[in-house]
């Protein structure tokens, strides 16, 4: 029997914040202009939000509104001050990645995952623990003795098939007023034992808040940077991460659409080989439009991608296919991109 780990953290952990944000800023472009060619970050910490980037775009953006209306949503004061450090795009990235070319918006390799533990097409650990980072967001809204940042991980005994057996531990370290933490204790470990029971698996332990205590939280406990939570953002360690981020970033940049291209291929062949799970990885050079290549391993072994892949691995249709100019990329922000 196997020991594995994986984890999330919620929605107002200040690495989710930066990301968020940066999400909201570019779903504001795009909405004002579906050309508009981002690549935006955000640092917080101790009372001040610096944005910085490069932007593109016919669209005019209220920096500091979106960013201030985003901490409200999370349930945080928006009283930072917002510093505006946004500049234009390269111009020789542009080279590569204008509406003549259409070529990747930078070299890199993604991956892809699918299994088929859940209806999700995802790891039973990890649909847990989003649908549990779901329910924080739900507790910090409706109940004042919770507050919003936070985090969780799952220690679970596998098989050899890498099928979740049981749980060993269930840590979750939750930021709160600190007044009342048997009542708020026990909501947590209720949902969790419950959730947990769905899916046919018992806790053997839960850890909460191992410290003690966690009053002090967001950006006052802690600095955030976009980027920073790749692996929540993607597999939660299950599957293979690629070396970029997929927040702030339009879709012509391939750290995003790539690796949502990568995921429906694994999804796909998952079904029509009768997988018990997939791997894609896509690379690509700047400026070309076709993949360098694509490979697949799964459980039953390599699998040989078709020219048809390639063609629909090409930004510009994978943009087109998945309508990526369109999608909201604060919501995919708050929990991983995949679910």
């Amino acid at each position: 029997m196997k020991v594995y780990s994986n984890e999330i953290v919620f929605r107002g952990h200040p690495d989710k914040v930066s990301d968020q944000i940066s999400a909201a800023l570019l779903d504001e472009y795009l909405k004002q202009d579906e050309h508009s060619r981002c690549g935006i970050e955000t640092v917080g910490g101790k009372g001040k939000i610096f944005v910085t980037g490069e932007v593109t775009s016919k669209g005019e953006v209220d920096v500091q509104a979106v960013t201030k209306r985003v901490l409200r949503d999370i349930g945080y004061s928006d009283d930072y001050e917002v510093i505006n450090n946004i500049g234009l795009q390269s111009e020789d990235i542009a080279l590569g990645t204008n509406d003549e070319v259409k070529g990747a918006g930078d070299q890199g390799m993604m991956f892809g995952y699918a299994c088929n533990d859940t209806k999700q097409l995802l790891p039973t650990a990890m649909v847990i623990l989003q649908k549990l980072a779901m329910k924080y967001d739900e507790l910090v809204h409706s109940n004042e003795l919770f507050y919003a940042d936070g985090k969780a991980q799952i220690t679970g005994y596998y098989d050899d098939d890498m099928k979740l057996q049981k749980i060993k531990d269930f840590t979750i370290s939750y930021q709160n007023a600190e007044t009342d933490r048997e009542t708020t204790d026990k909501i947590l470990i209720d949902y969790v034992t419950d959730l947990c029971k769905s899916y046919g698996l018992e806790v053997e332990n839960f850890l909460i808040n191992p410290t003690g205590k966690f009053l002090i939280g967001g950006f006052e406990g802690d600095a955030g940077l976009t980027g920073r939570k790749i692996v929540v953002d993607a597999y939660q360690s299950f599957g293979k991460v690629g070396g970029g981020c997929m927040n702030g970033k339009d879709p012509s940049k391939v750290d995003l659409s790539g690796a949502y291209m990568a995921r429906e291929f694994a999804k796909e062949l998952l079904k029509k080989h009768d997988l018990r799970w997939c791997e894609v990885q896509l690379s690509y050079a700047i400026g070309l439009k076709k993949p360098l290549a694509i490979y697949i391993t799964s459980d039953k072994g390599n699998i040989e991608p078709d020219e048809e892949m390639y063609v629909r691995a090409m930004p510009e249709n994978i943009i087109s296919e998945l309508d990526m100019k369109h999608l909201c990329y604060e919501k995919q922000a708050c929990y991983g991109h995949f679910y």
